[in-house]
């Protein structure tokens, strides 16, 4: 019925939408965040998370239980543009590396985990997009340490296409997370350019982790002392680096190369 349209951008509800995609403090403290568009949602509800409430354009009402608002008003909510007109706010999960060893984690199941490291991360879009080819590789976790962003925030969901909700994540500090893949016998393997071998040269096969930095700032001195090895992409150019999700992904797939006994 047209009285249950929500029609003004000064509803309550409406207003809280737009507060969680755009503060962080209120995502931790309420332990909810914003999802936009029917496959980010489906992926969500696949994997576990509870959905609160799901709000639908006028003309798109495909989801059931959904609160119908008018275009003006998803516009207003909407991070995106085109996200089919969906959007539901759903409530956080535990990301504590705990969270990596519950019966269902690979870490229990695999003599050989394929784990991605990301220390001090800061732009949301290549955490997202390094998820992306987490999903894509079957990485069995991706860590992030000491984080500059937080895992829900919409640009890395949407960089994403929803594979925060799919790839086993877990932050914490670099001190627990080395502690974490030593005593699991984990091999680290830091992406650096200094003292290193070229990628392809080192045998990924037995449990690994792949330790990536910031693009400004690299890895810190901890990571480079707890390495196992360093390794390196060759750069046959003149620049001297890639984007840090590029180079996640190149590494990443040399190892799945390499798992598949591929020459």
């Amino acid at each position: 019925m047209e009285e249950n349209i929500i029609t003004s951008v000064q509803n309550a509800r409406i207003k809280h939408v737009v507060a969680l995609q755009q503060k962080s403090s209120l995502r931790r403290e309420e332990g909810l965040f914003v999802v936009e568009g029917q496959r980010e949602i489906e992926h969500c509800i696949e994997c576990g998370y509870e959905v609160v409430e799901v709000f639908s354009r006028r003309e798109n009402t495909t989801m059931a239980d959904a609160t119908i608002v008018t275009q003006q008003v998803y516009e207003k909510m909407a991070y995106r543009g085109s996200t089919e007109g969906i959007i539901a706010v759903v409530k956080s999960k535990d990301h504590q590396l705990s969270s990596l060893l519950t019966p269902n984690s690979t870490f229990l199941k695999k003599p050989n985990p394929l784990v991605i490291v990301l220390e001090s991360v800061e732009k949301p879009g290549n955490l997202g997009a390094i998820l992306r080819s987490a999903d894509a590789a079957n990485v069995d976790a991706v860590i992030v340490c000491d984080p500059l962003t937080d895992l829900y925030n919409p640009n890395l969901i949407r960089a994403s296409i929803g594979a925060i909700f799919t790839v086993p994540t877990a932050v914490c500090t670099s001190q627990a997370c080395i502690g974490f893949l030593k005593e699991r016998n984990i091999k680290i393997l830091t992406a650096q350019l200094q003292d290193s071998y070229e990628y392809y040269d080192y045998d990924m096969r037995a449990g690994t982790a792949i330790v990536m930095g910031t693009e400004s700032t690299g890895l810190t001195p901890q990571w480079r002392e707890a390495a196992d090895a360093h390794i390196r992409i060759p750069m046959l150019g003149r620049l001297d680096s890639l984007n840090v999700s590029v180079s996640a992904a190149i590494l990443m797939f040399e190892a799945v190369r390499q798992r598949k006994g591929k020459k």
